[in-house]
């Protein structure tokens, strides 16, 4: 700095201090937006694709405008990369903008997609405002027969659209064998994987194109956090996507990002902890007379218990879903007679939560689409936490015997 500046210009100005010879132990949080140059021709090429990560050691450019790029959430994007086997990912600001980012960059009005009739409540609305507004045409599948999504297939077909483990079912889906009949019509395979993680099923090792999360999840895992993330196995992709993604300006804040790299580090335990504790609460379920049917891949009763076994990895995931005898109404006194376990939306953070998907996640289907996708009057999920899995059983026993007192 100039000692002879005037106090008011220098005190703009303070000193930017960059580590030499030593490393941050975790993530910094750069929370400034803007990113100087000393030339023009540098400047000019930070336009042109993602940025370097922290340590430059790889990427396009350099960083100018946090919206394209920033350190902190490059961390986080470069991170969940690796931990899916990816050639490059891309944060946004939720798990719906990443779903969205995705459909609205690969899609265009009289293109064909071809979707789970098992989804996410909000996905699935939006697919279907994409084809009452755009022009798309969708069709849905069962996701469990190849011969089904091929028999689909179009000349317009751009996108085969799965959940690893869908919601609030739990069905698995066999990605190696759909995902084949998508790439040898040319068709690109998304697959949301916020249910498993990819510490259970990395989904471009079976072939996926596009892995997406709802960052929110399990992977912050700590209910203090909105973030998606998309990763994708070719770099021409995800530079496609990037580009339509800084122009929509849906992007992760570096707090939330450092949050989210935070939660990466103990994902493998959590995730373990859940898988052990779903199965023990669905064991027990299974066996309770209130309970008419549990949805959970580790049960051998499940439609794709096979499947699961060879798919997933370390676990069978941390959420069920049960239909209660009685219905809705038996659903309600359920979820309001717990104690111990919140009712709340959301999963995949440290405390066991409960939802009734009807009334709440899935409120946008009506009752035909209810029923094709597994969905009833009664189904109740469970979100499985941490907690040690006696206190969670007793919580489920009481409120399943406070529904037979009423």
């Amino acid at each position: 700095m100039d000692d002879n500046l005037h106090p008011q210009t220098r005190a703009v100005h303070p000193p930017v201090i960059r580590p030499v010879d030593s490393t941050p132990l975790t993530t910094p949080i750069y929370q400034g937006h803007l990113f100087s140059f000393e030339d023009a021709k540098t400047m000019a090429a930070a336009f042109e694709g993602p940025a370097r990560t922290v340590d430059g050691g790889d990427g396009h450019s350099a960083f100018f405008y946090s919206r394209q790029g920033n350190p902190t959430v490059r961390s986080f994007e470069k991170a969940v990369s690796d931990l899916e086997g990816g050639a490059d990912a891309l944060a946004t600001g939720s798990g719906m903008g990443a779903v969205n980012t995705v459909l609205m960059t690969l899609l265009r009005s009289g293109d064909h997609v071809i979707a789970q009739r098992s989804l996410y409540g909000g996905t699935y609305v939006l697919l279907h405002d994409l084809a009452e507004r755009w022009g798309v045409e969708l069709t849905h599948v069962s996701g469990d027969d190849p011969d089904e999504v091929r028999a689909a297939l179009r000349p317009n077909t751009r996108l085969l659209y799965l959940e690893t483990i869908t919601n609030p079912t739990t069905q698995v889906v066999d990605l190696p064998a759909l995902a084949s009949v998508a790439r040898e019509a040319g068709v690109l395979t998304v697959v949301d994987n916020t249910f498993a993680t990819p510490m259970l099923c990395r989904p471009l090792e079976h072939g996926v194109d596009i892995v997406l999360h709802s960052a929110t999840k399990y992977i912050g895992g700590h209910s203090d956090l909105l973030a998606g993330v998309v990763v994708c196995a070719d770099p021409a992709v995800h530079h496609r996507i990037w580009s339509h993604a800084t122009e929509l300006g849906g992007s992760t804040d570096p707090t939330t990002a450092s949050l989210a790299v935070r939660g990466l580090a103990t994902l493998p335990l959590r995730v373990a902890r859940q898988c052990e504790n779903a199965l023990f609460l669905a064991r027990r379920l299974a066996e309770h007379p209130a309970v008419e049917r549990v949805y959970y891949p580790g049960l051998p009763s499940h439609p794709q218990h096979a499947i699961a076994r060879r798919l997933l990895d370390g676990g069978f995931g941390g959420v069920l879903s049960i239909d209660l005898v009685g219905g809705r109404e038996a659903g309600r006194r359920f979820t309001e007679s717990l104690r111990l376990v919140a009712m709340a939306a959301s999963l995949g953070g440290t405390k066991t939560l409960v939802l009734h998907p009807a009334s709440t996640s899935h409120r946008g289907l009506d009752a035909q689409a209810l029923a094709a996708a597994g969905i009833g009057e009664g189904t109740v999920r469970l979100a499985v936490g941490i907690e040690h899995p006696d206190d969670l059983w007793n919580d489920l026993e009481q409120a399943l015997a406070a529904d037979h007192r009423e």
